[in-house]
């Protein structure tokens, strides 16, 4: 399978200040992209899961929202 690029150029630069914005919460700091590949591999996992939870979250705002002004 082929992956092609994202519809958005502009979703991979909020998706990237969204990753460094949890790293820096997680207390890794502006060195996550510089990790050894090892220590990269959990605590990218790690990163990506809150940066799935965080969506997540956002997403269901968002539907609330909509739901009120119904």
């Amino acid at each position: 399978m082929t992956r092609k690029g994202p519809l958005n150029p502009n979703a991979v630069k909020a998706l990237e200040e969204m990753k460094l914005e949890i790293a820096n919460e997680m207390g890794l700091g502006d060195g996550f992209n510089n990790l050894d590949p090892v220590e990269n591999i959990f605590t990218a996992g790690a990163v990506g899961g809150q940066m799935t939870r965080n969506m997540v979250k956002m997403g269901q705002e968002e539907l609330l929202k909509e739901k009120n002004k119904k």
